[in-house]
């Protein structure tokens, strides 16, 4: 569990940067974009067909820094990755961009908060 304890800022951006980087892989990029196509605008279809490839790449690069290729050590990286986040813009914008990949877009109106 040592990387629990050394874990810092730059560990985590050097493994969000490889997971864009594994995620862009043309295979994977391919089996995404598939699977998004399948999956339309629907959010429930995006979650049964791309989480789980996203949430298997992710699985896969946490492996080689240390971290359990399970979903108890995605969840310890996830967790690790919010703690941080709020006070480094460069994670918050590397976890946007993993997110913005099985999550659609949603239109809010920013003035009443209301979906639209």
């Amino acid at each position: 569990m040592s990387y629990l304890t050394n874990f810092t800022v730059e560990t985590g951006r050097a493994i969000l940067c490889e997971i864009i980087k594994t995620v862009n892989q043309p295979e994977n990029s391919k089996t995404i974009s598939l699977a998004k196509a399948s999956a339309g605008k629907e959010m429930i279809a995006m979650m049964q067909l791309v989480f789980p490839l996203v949430m298997k790449i992710q699985m896969e690069v946490i492996t080689n820094f240390g971290f359990p290729g399970t979903r108890e050590g995605l969840v310890q990286f996830e967790q690790l990755v919010r703690e941080i986040e709020r006070d480094d813009a460069e994670i918050s914008r590397l976890r946007s961009q993993i997110r913005a990949i099985y999550l659609p877009p949603i239109a809010i109106n920013p003035v009443n908060d209301v979906l639209i």
